[in-house]
């Protein structure tokens, strides 16, 4: 087959050798289009590992190949090393219960670029292990780890979705509009250093990575159904492990549930309670103060360790930072039925673009402590217009999958700079791909403070001297 070109969306370059794409739900069906419109490529190399048998007939429409099989620890190395057998070639990682550490090592054994949405376990981690294990701090050091191993050689991309990933690149941009806005004339940082001693210099106490989701269908959600806007199984995962948040320096208090670590980047904190039962106070633009779910997410991590100053063990500087998540009233209905039973629902559904009626996703990086107070920094995407920017996208699908995208161009344009977090990738670069795709991108000041809009009808055990102190912001 010939190779795909296309001539009315930016050519971001050839991908010599197969593309294989592991995984095949929503982000993946979201991101097969992004990559056809953008890069060129030889299709009959193009190949979709999905066990799956219903995608068969999609891809077939598309022209590209589709292995039904699902990937163990087993059969990964045969089944990926018999289709990556030219040296080259791109990994395109969008799976549940694959170990990405695995499958990103074998790949630059045979020099094929990677990219990940998040940093996967094997099946049974989730569910099967000690809490203090089936941390993302646990996954992301083991990452880390081989980083430093095995320094330089093909690039792989680790974490890069919306979040983690577009948030990261996010925060620095937030970083310098707060510059700009305080009449402040600091250079931009050249190293990670300088950005740690930059956002110290600011008096930005921490960083909630703050999203609602109001995307919505007519018809109501079924009961004994978890209904979301991407992966349920995902979703579940993760809501599961423990509650995880980057610790910063400015704390002065310690939850009684909260484990500190003594090895590694030492940056973060868990709770021994599930993410998707843990509430935080936090703030959009678009609902004011809401509720978020402190679900762990590796960019909780990745930040502030990369705006860390000074020692690992003791620092002069780290920001708190969290993810803050208040999903689509589906998916939170969902997971209200699902804790309340004690056992997981066996329907799954993903709401689809065109049966969305209503709502937007709107995800950003809230930056709180400094002399403005507060500034939310983010895309505020809705579904309609994400169904006009791409096929088979709705909004929250639009922000994972174009960050994606712009890894991948990033990957292609930087072969050979090892294993990389999204933290330390070039931010223009990766958002000048991604933003067409992100509908408007915005700045917005608050005053809000979690000492605000409060019940006043119960004593709450709060620190009144500094209002961005963690025990304000956890709720439950």
């Amino acid at each position: 087959m010939a190779a795909q070109t296309h001539t009315q969306h930016p050519n971001y370059g050839r991908i010599d050798g197969p593309i294989v794409m592991i995984g095949f739900g929503s982000i993946g069906k979201a991101t097969l289009p992004l990559i056809e419109r953008h890069f060129e490529y030889d299709a009959s190399k193009l190949v979709v590992i999905d066990p799956n048998p219903g995608t068969h007939n999609f891809l077939s429409q598309h022209g590209h190949r589709h292995l039904e099989v699902g990937l163990t620890p087993e059969n990964y190395r045969e089944v990926l090393s018999g289709i990556f057998t030219e040296g080259k070639g791109f990994c395109v990682n969008l799976s549940v219960d694959v170990s990405s550490l695995d499958v990103m090592k074998l790949c630059r054994e045979l020099g094929v670029l990677y990219i990940d949405t998040v940093i996967e376990p094997w099946a049974g981690f989730y569910f099967e292990t000690e809490n203090v294990v089936r941390t993302n701090y646990a996954l992301r050091e083991g990452v880390l780890a081989e980083k430093a191993s095995n320094p330089g050689g093909p690039t792989a991309v680790s974490c890069c979705g919306a979040n983690p990933g577009m948030v990261s690149w996010f925060v620095k941009e937030a970083l310098m509009k707060l510059v700009t806005d305080l009449g402040r004339s600091d250079a931009e940082p050249t190293s990670r250093a300088e950005w740690g001693k930059l956002m110290q210099s600011l008096g930005v106490k921490g960083i909630h990575i703050a999203e609602r989701d109001t995307q919505a269908r007519r018809l109501p959600r079924p009961r004994g159904v978890f209904v979301n806007t991407w992966s349920v199984e995902g979703f579940i995962s993760e809501g599961f492990q423990p509650a995880e948040l980057g610790w910063g320096t400015h704390e002065k208090w310690f939850p009684e549930n909260g484990h500190s670590y003594d090895e590694g980047c030492q940056a973060a904190i868990w709770l021994d309670r599930p993410g998707a039962m843990t509430r935080v106070h936090t703030w959009c633009p678009t609902p004011g103060p809401q509720f978020g779910l402190l679900v762990t997410h590796n960019e909780a991590i990745s930040i502030s360790d990369y705006y860390t100053v000074g020692a690992a063990g003791n620092p002069d500087y780290r920001p708190t930072c969290h993810y803050a998540y208040h999903p689509s009233d589906d998916a939170t209905l969902s997971l209200d039925e699902m804790f309340g039973s004690g056992r997981q629902q066996t329907v799954h559904e993903i709401l689809e673009p065109d049966e969305i009626v209503e709502g937007i996703d709107e995800l950003g990086v809230l930056l709180y402590g400094h002399e403005k107070n507060a500034l939310w920094y983010g895309s505020r995407l809705s579904n309609a217009e994400a169904r006009t920017l791409a096929p088979y996208q709705n909004a929250t699908g639009m922000q994972v999958s174009s960050a994606v995208l712009a890894g991948m161009v990033w990957a292609l344009e930087n072969p050979t700079a090892g294993i990389v977090e999204t933290d330390e990738m070039d931010y223009k670069r990766c958002l000048e791909v991604q933003r067409p795709y992100l509908g408007p991108v915005e700045g917005h000041y608050t005053d809000w403070t979690p000492l605000q809009d409060r019940w006043q009808q119960f004593v709450e055990d709060i620190d009144e001297s500094d209002p961005w102190q963690f025990r304000n912001v956890l709720a439950s």
